[in-house]
């Protein structure tokens, strides 16, 4: 059996008859490599990490353009190091998905390690440390989804978690951005060197939310006089921390019990996915389409990997904003949220399959198409209709994808606002017509619907977690799926809350569409499906 380790790839006829890629640089002197002078350090060790950014080092690594490599940094599920990394040596096996049914696999092996960002451990606290303070660190990304940057409650009060760490010793840090208030407290301490601190989740102005999250927990520190003026100055300075900003697009679904069962039939030993005491369904390998972006400000105060020789995009803070509203607020992600809520009801589990339905293609066609082109600002760099045409043409009808409407589902409450709300903003700066739009309020009413979990035949159905759902179903809580007569204005509160939806939907002028589409969805079994085809015929 062939097995993902270093130790493991010393037999590379076996992992060549397998036809998978193996790196061209040695692991071993890597890590050293990184362990002497540390270059680069990622927050949040999952998929997205794993099977695009870690890929980026790997090429320049091969290319010999690159000696050190990354240090992995997980906030969260601490078992993903245990379970994941530590028994393969922080190697990935990297499985891209193509249209065409065939697969490219690779191991990637540009982690040199993963560590825990937990300050009650002392040993794994001392290795991330040790990489912040040494001058040699160019910069920290993260993909730690936009609630790792999150400080304050729904309802605007500070986390408790952050409330503590911002009266505590910053070496007690627990809450993520407080973990890296506290790193760079540290690089300051040790000599005030220069680094690029970089966001590369998939949020709306990514580089402002990490910024304004770090120097929230600084200030409070100061505040509490537990750090002085000389540290803020510090990270407030642009020229000596930068907080570049970015745009990152590439599907990683779960792993794929297809792609576990081939690796088996290869020879591939040990790719079983564990499930983590954080729920975390993770596995040694990542599968993921082929198509991928990344897009970042080129602001590195003290230099960075040359990784637009890799495929990445460098441009100004402007084209990055334009390049992320594209994809966030028209051309690829509200698609995704609509036909994710849709695709439940109706019973789908998986995007592609979606894709073959009519009345979900007619709903994000003109979603993005019609609703969205109009308002969208073209990057240059990317040309907003053929990324549409690349999503509906390519990407979302791939069979080899096996994504769920089910995981896409998942924290809607924290989309909405970004995903639709701008789109919504956009027309009313601009005096366009609110009642021209038709998907972007079915993909609302949609979703409230949704929230009844009730599918479309009236079974009940489950529904993805999201930190607002007690909350909103609560709020739903009199109305009946089957029976409109139980609907007595229940959404309008909900519609009213410009926190979820970027503006008051009620004084908006949308709010009695949605609503008069979310009733004629309550009417019976098919009444989903009838509501989608009639608004979209």
């Amino acid at each position: 059996m062939l097995e993902l380790s270093y130790q493991g790839l010393a037999d590379r006829a076996g992992w060549e008859a397998a036809n998978v890629r193996l790196p061209k640089f040695d692991w071993k002197e890597m890590a050293a490599e990184t362990e002497k002078a540390p270059v680069w350090v990622h927050f949040g060790a999952g998929n997205i990490f794993r099977g695009f950014i870690a890929a980026l080092q790997q090429r320049l690594l091969d290319e010999g353009l690159a000696k050190s490599g990354i240090i992995a940094a997980e906030t969260f599920d601490y078992d993903i190091i245990d379970k994941i990394y530590t028994p393969h040596d922080s190697m990935t096996l990297m499985v891209s998905l193509k249209p065409d049914g065939s697969t490219d696999k690779e191991v990637i092996a540009s982690i040199a390690k993963g560590v825990k960002a937990n300050t009650a451990d002392a040993a794994q606290w001392a290795q991330l440390v040790a990489a912040f303070e040494s001058p040699s660190l160019q910069m920290a990304s993260f993909t730690i989804t936009e609630k790792g940057y999150a400080l304050y409650t729904p309802s605007g009060d500070l986390l408790p978690v952050v409330a503590e760490d911002m009266k505590s010793s910053p070496d007690k840090a627990r809450h993520a951005m407080s973990v890296v208030a506290a790193l760079l407290l540290k690089r300051f301490e040790a000599g005030a060197a220069p680094v690029a601190v970089v966001s590369m989740d998939n949020c709306s102005h990514n580089g402002e939310k990490l910024r304004a999250s770090v120097l929230a927990v600084a200030h409070a520190w100061k505040e509490n006089g537990i750090v002085g003026g000389d540290f803020l100055a510090y990270i407030e300075d642009e020229k000596r921390v930068a907080f570049p900003w970015s745009m990152i697009d590439k599907i990683t679904p779960r792993p794929a019990e297809a792609i576990e069962k081939q690796l088996g039939e290869l020879g591939i030993g040990s790719m079983a996915p564990v499930v983590t005491s954080k729920n975390t369904f993770i596995a040694p390998f990542v599968n993921a389409e082929v198509p991928q972006y990344l897009v970042v400000e080129d602001t590195f105060p003290n230099g960075r990997p040359p990784l637009e020789k890799a495929g990445v995009y460098f441009g100004d803070r402007t084209t990055v904003n334009q390049s992320e509203t594209m994809k966030v607020t028209t051309c690829l992600n509200p698609l995704h949220t609509a036909m994710s809520v849709y695709g439940c009801m109706l019973g789908y589990t998986r995007i592609w399959k979606e894709m073959e339905d009519e009345d979900i293609v007619a709903l994000i066609k003109r979603l993005g198409y019609q609703e969205g082109l109009p308002v969208v600002v073209d990057p240059k760099i990317l040309s907003p209709k053929a990324f549409i045409d690349e999503v509906v043409g390519q990407r979302f009808p791939n069979p080899f994808m096996p994504d769920a409407p089910q995981r896409i589902a998942t924290d809607t409450s924290q989309k909405v606002g970004i995903r639709f709300g701008e789109t919504i903003k956009s027309y009313l700066k601009t005096g366009r017509d609110i009642n021209t739009l038709v998907s972007i309020p079915l993909a609302l009413a949609g979703w409230l619907r949704y929230l009844l979990g009730v599918d479309d035949n009236l079974e009940p159905m489950e529904v993805s977690s999201d930190p607002l759902k007690d909350e909103l179903q609560g709020k739903l809580a009199g109305v009946k799926a089957g029976d409109p007569t139980t609907y007595h204005g229940e959404l309008r509160e909900i519609l009213s809350n410009a926190s979820i939806f970027g503006t008051d939907l009620v004084a908006a002028g949308l709010a009695d569409k949605i609503e008069q589409m979310f009733v004629e969805e309550l009417a019976g079994p098919g009444a989903v499906r009838a509501t989608l085809h009639k608004h979209l015929s």
